[in-house]
């Protein structure tokens, strides 16, 4: 094998490979001498099947194989002698002309082709004893606590049916219902039901739907008209006007509140006070964990502004797309356009350019330091991270299970966020974070800007995309 650089220009190389055929003819009667004890064929004993017999049968599947672990293998020389770190997989472009391609599959011509490397950016780590970060934090407040239980109150609230002559659904009531919807006239597939509870007020149907409900009698048959939203999940249904005819079964209002140690029970506690305890320390985990992404938001800004260097443009491309297209599914689901924000894709484009690239160099420099300071992910650590995303699908743990321990790639991305966990706290260590007591709403509050450009150099003004969007890259 012979491999000679083509260009070198910045972080991409080329090299062209020439696999002589002698070289190709050896690696394939190797390969048949080792068929011709293993393959069974009529008129042969085992192991005396002639060689030239073999390379009529299988001669092209076997130098299929032969070709590929050619290149497989002067690959990664390219590879070990020139001391590269790919960024991405070798990118090989074969000879287009079928001569050649079928003088290398008889072994009469040399196997030549161009690979392209991407490697990764050298750098320097950089000192940070001089990074100084506040860390919010939050006490939570009675009243919070109290707020919650009596959310959790009302969820589990009974109803009764309201009595009397002639009365009315209030807000707050609960009506059983059947109903039958239709589109222009049609019936549509999922728009009928019957005995279906709907609390007035909550939201949990169309909106206007149950406010069309409010002051209905029991028996009375009511027609509702609403539109469906515009990113409402079934896309036959988005936007369109429906009529539904409505058949108020049944009025219950809700009984009267009960926050004492049989609400408790009925959550698993032993007490009210023991129920308020949870709640405590659940809201304090939502604090924690939100003090934690802010001052790790403000670390990577701090990292950010310390390097700067060539990034590998395919990775760039690569995470540009992954971003570009959560923008788009997002302004799918909320039904808006580019023009509704006040931007064009054209003018989008480049901000959010800015944010892969921001993720790409933050990424290199996190492995860096994780390489440099030897971190490791434990196996068990993996499987404890495998086994809560199984937990988030009841009743189908067993295929998500099998998904990640089938598939490599997946189970990196699980390892991925592991890892730049134990960055950053191996980072934190070495800064100076000083604490700083918030209220609830400071901690929480969103500054959409630092949001969208995740702190980097480009921020993201508020009205050239969509918040949610950006958030999301």
């Amino acid at each position: 094998m012979q491999a000679t650089q083509t260009l070198s220009e910045g972080l991409k190389h080329e090299f062209k490979v020439v696999v002589p055929a002698a070289e190709l003819e050896t690696k394939l009667t190797s390969e048949l001498a080792g068929l011709k004890d293993r393959v069974r064929i009529n008129g042969f004993r085992p192991g005396k099947v002639p060689l030239g017999h073999l390379r009529r049968l299988y001669g092209r599947s076997v130098m299929a194989d032969v070709v590929q672990n050619a290149v497989n293998e002067a690959n990664r020389k390219i590879v070990e002698e020139n001391s590269l770190k790919l960024a991405l997989e070798p990118q090989v472009v074969f000879p287009e002309s079928r001569e050649e391609v079928e003088a290398v599959m008889e072994a009469k011509g040399d196997l030549t082709y161009t690979v392209t490397l991407e490697v990764l950016p050298t750098f320097e780590l950089k000192d940070l004893a001089g990074v100084e970060l506040t860390k919010e934090v939050a006490e939570v407040a009675e009243a919070e606590i109290d707020a919650a239980v009596e959310r959790m109150a009302k969820q589990n609230r009974t109803f009764s049916a309201k009595e009397g002559k002639g009365v009315k659904a209030a807000e707050g009531d609960r009506l059983t219902i059947d109903f039958v919807g239709t589109i222009d006239g049609e019936a549509f597939d999922g728009g009928s039901a019957q005995g279906i509870q709907v609390e007035l007020g909550s939201g949990s149907f169309i909106p206007g739907f149950e406010d069309q409900l409010v002051g209905a009698k029991e028996g009375e048959e009511r027609t509702v008209n609403v539109k469906f939203p515009e990113s409402y999940m079934a896309q036959h249904l988005a936007g369109k006007d429906a009529s539904f005819a409505v058949t108020v079964k049944a009025i219950e209002a809700p009984d009267a509140l009960k926050i004492d140690d049989e609400l408790a029970k009925a959550f698993g506690m032993e007490s009210l006070d023991k129920l308020k305890d949870a709640v405590r320390e659940s809201i304090g985990r939502d604090y924690a964990a939100q003090g934690r992404r802010k001052v790790k938001k403000a670390l990577l800004d701090a990292l950010d502004a310390q390097y700067s260097f060539d990034l590998p443009p395919s990775l760039v491309e690569q995470e540009f797309a992954n971003v570009w297209r959560q923008v788009e599914a997002d302004m799918k689901e909320q039904g808006k356009t580019f023009a509704d924000e006040g931007t064009s894709e054209d003018e989008a484009r480049p901000e959010y350019r800015k944010i892969a690239e921001r993720r790409v160099r933050l990424g290199l420099v996190l492995a860096e330091i994780g390489e440099k300071a030897d971190i490791k992910i434990t196996d068990d650590e993996v499987t404890r991270a495998v086994v809560e995303r199984a937990r988030q699908f009841p009743g189908q743990e067993k295929l998500v299970w099998d998904y990640y321990r089938k598939n490599p790639q997946a189970l990196a991305e699980v390892r991925a966020p592991i890892f730049e966990e134990k960055v950053v706290d191996h980072l934190l260590a070495q800064v100076k974070v000083t604490e700083k007591t918030v209220s609830k709403d400071e901690l929480f509050a969103d500054d959409d800007e630092e949001d969208a450009s995740e702190g980097g150099e480009g921020k993201v003004k508020a009205k050239k995309a969509s918040s949610k969007s950006k958030k999301k890259a």
